[in-house]
């Protein structure tokens, strides 16, 4: 049934959006990565994730999670270069997990910035980690 839907919808893409389009996009339609293909929509969906890293900039420092963004950062850096491995070669995947890379990177700069200037604020500190329950003997 999905299959089905799939093959109109290229169809009717062929029939009515093809001939609209300038020579020179006209490749980029039929190409393995392209707009009829998950290879296209997988990465242009991703794109939220670099949306949500930039409506984190507004967030204070101290209010970021550091494991996330060590792991977008992770992400993005590892997909990146599989994006240049995986035939076809698929530039427009490559390019959102190199963004993702980045927001993740300018979160943990940030929240390495704010934690350097403040470091009495222990803004990530782990709870069993707390150290304000000790309490030394003054005599």
């Amino acid at each position: 049934m999905a299959s089905a839907v799939y093959r109109t919808l290229c169809r009717f893409g062929d029939k009515v959006i093809y001939p609209i389009l300038p020579k020179s996009a006209r490749p980029a339609w039929n190409h393995p990565a392209g707009p009829k293909t998950v290879f296209f929509w997988a990465p242009t969906i991703k794109w939220c994730l670099v949306g949500a890293g930039l409506a984190d900039l507004t967030r204070p420092a101290e209010k970021l999670s550091v494991y996330q963004n060590v792991a977008l950062f992770c992400t993005g850096a590892i997909w990146t270069r599989y994006c240049f491995v995986i035939i076809p070669v698929n530039y427009y995947l490559a390019s959102v997990n190199f963004f993702v890379g980045c927001t993740g990177l300018t979160q943990l700069l940030r929240i390495a910035h704010y934690e350097y200037y403040h470091p009495k604020h222990k803004a990530h500190i782990m709870p069993e980690e707390d150290e304000s329950y000790i309490v030394v003997d003054a005599a």
